[in-house]
């Protein structure tokens, strides 16, 4: 019998988190349709999960660059101008280019992924002290150490 994942034990710990970190959404530049986006092209991982003082919650955003022509496209439809990826391919383009699976525009900006990984790691850093003000950090980190 296989153990559930540690990501699926803290579903709800995120969906807490998830409203929690709305206010700090609202105060970056990202909307929460561009805020979702990145959460889809980010990984949740525990570094050093056998060893209790150094085990620490981390995002693992090597795939953020890839969505960043969607975030661009999601933001030309929010100002109404058309999107580049209606204009090449359409919807199928748009759904390949944000799961990493398009093209990818070598002139992304990189001040855009800087600041997307910085609020994804404070992310993490907070669904991570939420898990140990209820008592749940120790019990995730262990099995994230039996299933590593």
């Amino acid at each position: 019998m296989s153990e559930r994942p540690w990501t699926d034990r803290i579903v709800g710990a995120r969906m807490t988190v998830d409203n929690l970190f709305t206010d700090r959404i609202a105060e970056s530049q990202l909307t929460r349709q561009e805020w979702g986006l990145i959460m889809m092209a980010v990984d949740l991982e525990i570094e050093h999960p056998d060893d209790p003082e150094r085990a620490r919650l981390v995002a693992n955003t090597e795939k953020v660059p890839e969505i960043v022509p969607e975030l661009d496209n999601i933001r030309q439809q929010m100002q109404g101008g058309p999107s580049k990826q209606k204009q090449s391919g359409g919807m199928m383009d748009s759904v390949k280019n944000a799961l990493g699976l398009g093209s990818s525009d070598p002139a992304v900006d990189e001040e855009e992924i800087r600041a997307a990984e910085r609020l994804a790691n404070e992310y993490a850093e907070t669904l991570q002290r939420h898990l140990e003000e209820n008592g749940r950090w120790e019990e995730i980190r262990r099995v994230a150490a039996q299933q590593a």
